[in-house]
């Protein structure tokens, strides 16, 4: 997983009582990243006492926060007591942080599908590699050694794309503050139209039948160590031909061939788990409420609300459970096209649809599983010369895994669904294969409530 556990940690005795004094904290090998950013994340701070059977779990809480900021491939937590102690005898124990930095410029050529997943693409789309999108990703993490952010994409092929971000978490001297700003420009020549049968629908042409064009700027704010509140503020737009306004007049509704509209969103979210790449314990919550239309002059009216809760539970030291639940509702019932979202996009479907979409104005999903770890190893290989590459961690887990979900589907004659408004499930069982730079390969045979037996295979990666 990248971590390397707290060593060097003083002994536990009988004495429950015996306390500890926190005398210094240093950090070392953090050439880029500054101290303070690696500071913020710990709750230890010198002079603090607590008892000496406390320390070696809120050292390894520490760490994991500092993990979890995405800047380190590896994390040690070393205590070093000093020679002499208080006057009443409490012993004094010096904190020392070492830290191995990532590669934080990436230059990665672009070649993915175009479809929602691997699974669609290989199942529906007959494997077709005119439906790749080709271009190259660029991201400078750690611009300034604040844990900034750079990131620009351009695309090509199948659906052209370009985007530019940049991201600084923080902008005053209290480190609670931050921003997020950037743009984004997308053009379609094919494009699903409509969803019919829970499956998309694709117009294929030459001819240029969609662009969309997005700018924002996001406030975030960290007051303690688990709780951000983000306030969003962006403006869309999005053009249609006349021929996809005709193919489906609801698109953006009442045959509108253009949408432009201000949206404003506030997130919060509580984020306790052990590693964000791939949590086994903790737990993460929140809700987002937007508004899409702000003035009168806008061309949509909608607003929803979105939630969503996990909590990862260990059960012993190889196994391992969690259980989530997250739900969307939106007003008013009559939505266009675009903005009716349903279960079948990113993560939110039910495992063993992956095939499917099913669109809807309300919608709520369960997910449970249960794995269990087969190894966990790290392994160093000193001759790569660059010390970013050369602890490669690499772990792997058995799951079994059982979901269901419903979608509240107001105008089902829209899309003929057969899987809205009707208790959707599946159940399966796979292997998870995690390695470095938050690189996760999934393989899952799974049973859905048709009776379809699928296999699926899923890679994700978080940079």
């Amino acid at each position: 997983m990248g971590t390397v556990q707290s060593q060097n940690l003083p002994a536990v005795d009988a004495d429950t009582t015996a306390l500890v004094l926190i005398g210094s904290v240093s950090i070392e090998g953090n050439y880029r990243t500054r101290t303070p950013i690696i500071l913020r994340e710990m709750a230890l701070k010198p002079g603090d006492t607590l008892r000496r059977s406390e320390l070696p779990d809120r050292l390894e809480i520490d760490r994991r926060k500092i993990v979890n900021t995405n800047l380190f491939v590896t994390v040690e937590m070393q205590t070093l007591p000093q020679e002499a102690t208080t006057e009443d005898a409490t012993e004094v124990v010096d904190i020392r942080v070492v830290v191995k930095e990532r590669w934080y410029f990436l230059a990665i050529p672009v070649f993915q599908l175009a479809d929602r997943n691997f699974n669609e693409w290989w199942y529906d789309r007959d494997r077709d590699l005119r439906r790749v999108t080709y271009g190259l990703y660029m991201s400078y993490n750690n611009l300034t050694g604040r844990a900034d952010r750079l990131r620009f994409l351009a695309e090509f092929g199948f659906i052209p794309k370009y985007e530019m971000t940049y991201s600084v978490p923080y902008i005053d001297k209290a480190q609670k503050l931050g921003i997020t700003t950037g743009v984004s420009y997308t053009t379609n020549k094919s494009m699903p139209y409509r969803t019919w049968r829970d499956k998309l629908d694709y117009f294929n042409s030459e001819n240029l039948n969609r662009e969309r064009f997005y700018t924002f700027v996001s406030l975030t704010r960290r007051n303690k160590f688990y709780t951000f509140h983000s306030v969003d503020f962006r403006w869309n737009y999005i053009g249609l031909s006349d021929t996809i306004t005709a193919l489906n007049p609801h698109y953006l509704l009442g045959g509108r061939s253009l949408q432009q509209y201000f949206q404003l969103s506030y997130i919060l979210s509580h984020d306790r788990r052990d590693n964000v790449q791939y949590p086994l314990r903790g737990r993460i919550g929140g809700f987002q409420v937007s508004k899409l239309g702000l003035l009168p002059t806008d061309n949509v009216n909608l607003a929803y609300l979105y939630g969503w809760y996990r909590h990862y539970i260990p059960i012993s030291k190889r196994w391992f459970a969690n259980s989530g639940i997250r739900g969307r509702i939106s007003l008013p019932r009559r939505q266009p096209y675009l903005q009716t979202l349903g279960l079948g996009y990113r993560s939110d479907l039910v495992r063993g649809y992956e095939l499917y979409v099913v669109d809807g104005q309300h919608y709520a999903l369960l997910q449970n599983e249960l794995k269990f770890k087969l190894f966990d190893i790290q392994k160093h290989f000193s001759w790569i010369p660059l010390q970013q590459f050369n602890t490669i961690p690499l772990a792997t887990y058995l799951n079994t895994f059982a979901d269901a979900g419903y979608v509240r589907n107001f105008y089902p004659e829209r899309s003929n669904t057969r899987l809205g408004n009707t208790l959707l499930y599946g159940v399966g069982m796979g292997l998870d294969v995690v390695t470095f730079y938050n690189m996760t390969a999934r393989f899952n045979v799974t049973v859905n409530g048709n009776g379809e037996q699928r296999f699926f295979f899923n890679f994700g990666r978080q940079f």
